[in-house]
C-alpha cells in the first residue's frame, strides 16, 4: 500500500489553504478565519466513542476558548465523513462549531495527518488524530500530533493562554 507524500507541517510556517464543505451546506476556507485564531482538529469518524468525547469536549470548552482576552478563537473539526453524517453528528450532540468533510483526504494529506496505520498487524490508511492551532495571520502556531482525547482540550486551552501571553495569538 503506497502512502501519499506526507506534508511537513511546521510551526511558524503558513498553514496549507483549504476549502471544504461544512455540515451547514456552506463552503469553508482557511481565509474565512483571517484575523482569528483557529483550532483545527482532525478526527477519524463521526459518532464513535473517542471522536464523540473529543467533539463534546471542544464544544463544552468553546465559551472558555472564546473568552480569552485579545483572542478571537474559532474551532473546526475535519474528517472524511459526509456532510450528511456531520449534520447528524452535530445535531445529536449539540456541537457549537462547524464540521468539515474531506472525503478525498486531500486536505488531510496537505496537513500531514493522513497516514499509514497498523492495527492487529494489518496496515491501512487513516487519519492520525491531530490538532493544529493557526494564528490570525495564517501561520501554524502549535501542532498536537497523536492526540489522546482525555485532557486534550485542556492542553489546547493552556497553549492558547500561552499564545495570548506572548502576543503571537492576538486578534486584530
Amino acid at each position: 500500500m503506497a502512502l501519499a507524500v506526507r506534508a511537513m507541517l511546521q510551526t511558524g510556517r503558513k498553514a496549507p489553504a483549504f476549502t471544504l464543505d461544512a455540515d451547514d451546506g456552506t463552503r469553508v476556507s482557511l481565509r474565512d478565519f483571517a484575523g482569528s485564531t483557529l483550532v483545527l482538529y482532525f478526527y477519524p469518524r463521526d459518532d464513535t466513542p473517542g471522536c464523540t468525547r473529543e467533539a463534546c469536549a471542544f464544544s463544552s470548552a468553546l465559551p472558555q476558548l472564546q473568552r480569552l482576552r485579545g483572542l478571537q478563537v474559532a474551532v473546526v473539526g475535519v474528517s472524511r465523513d459526509t456532510v450528511a453524517s456531520h449534520q447528524r453528528f452535530r445535531a445529536k450532540y449539540g456541537l457549537k462549531f462547524p464540521l468539515l468533510s474531506d472525503p478525498t483526504t486531500a486536505m488531510m494529506q496537505r496537513y500531514g495527518v493522513w497516514k499509514e496505520k497498523t492495527l492487529y498487524g494489518r496496515k491501512s490508511l487513516g487519519v492520525e488524530r491531530t490538532t493544529v492551532i493557526i494564528g490570525p495571520d495564517g501561520t501554524v502556531q502549535r501542532i498536537f500530533p497523536k492526540v489522546r482525547v482525555d485532557g486534550h482540550v485542556d492542553a489546547v486551552l493552556a497553549a492558547l493562554k500561552e499564545l495570548q501571553g506572548t502576543g503571537t495569538g492576538e486578534g486584530r
